[in-house]
């Protein structure tokens, strides 16, 4: 339980994959200016990335490595998180269709989002790490836990964009310049939490 509580708080605080591994701009950037809009995208990410993960990580050690086809990872998660996400795309313009109209282009993007795909993969880096101690339970924290902390970076940072838009901005910094520095600035308070859950849980 307590491994478990670990992973699930490293993923959200310290290895967030937006604001520590810098993976999903594309959405942090564009999908940030309105908060609904922007927990939308991050409830859908984030059961993409926890399903994807449930069904890569049985097909990477239950079919890829025993048929010694492990390079072919990346195309194959890349198809199973397409299915995915036009899974999800199916549902919400079905039974929510005002959040799949504000989602817009961002939806089908997330196939294409480094941040899913990059829970896919590099929770497999720490199975090969430590093996007898990383499986298919901590996998799925680890999903779920990085899908909360793209929720967090989401919220964040939307709250902060919507103060950008109430102040006022010199010209030459309006825009994407401001955004970046903005983001930067996000960014960089989360190394606070270094070392944070080591002291909580040790």
């Amino acid at each position: 339980m307590k491994q478990m509580l670990a992973i699930f708080l490293t993923a959200i605080l310290t290895e967030n994959y937006i604001l520590d591994k810098f993976l999903g701009i594309c959405p942090f950037l564009g999908v940030s200016k309105k908060r609904d809009s922007a927990v939308g995208m991050s409830i859908a990410v984030t059961v993409v990335m926890v399903l994807a993960t449930a069904v890569t990580w049985p097909i990477y050690f239950g079919i890829l490595i025993p048929k010694h086809l492990a390079y072919l990872e990346t195309i194959v998660f890349i198809l199973v998180i397409a299915v995915l996400v036009q899974f999800i795309e199916i549902v919400l313009k079905r039974y929510i269709p005002s959040l799949y109209n504000a989602l817009g282009v961002y939806l089908p993007l997330i196939t294409t989002n480094c941040a899913v795909l990059g829970v896919t993969m590099l929770v497999l880096d720490k199975q090969a790490a430590n093996p007898t101690a990383y499986g298919y339970a901590q996998a799925l924290m680890n999903a779920f836990g990085a899908g909360i902390g793209f929720l967090v970076a989401m919220v964040i940072f939307s709250g902060v964009r919507e103060r950008i838009e109430l102040n006022d901005v010199p010209k030459f910094w309006k825009g994407l310049p401001i955004t970046l520095v903005a983001a930067s600035l996000v960014s960089v308070s989360f190394l606070g939490f270094q070392g944070l859950v080591t002291g909580m849980l040790g």
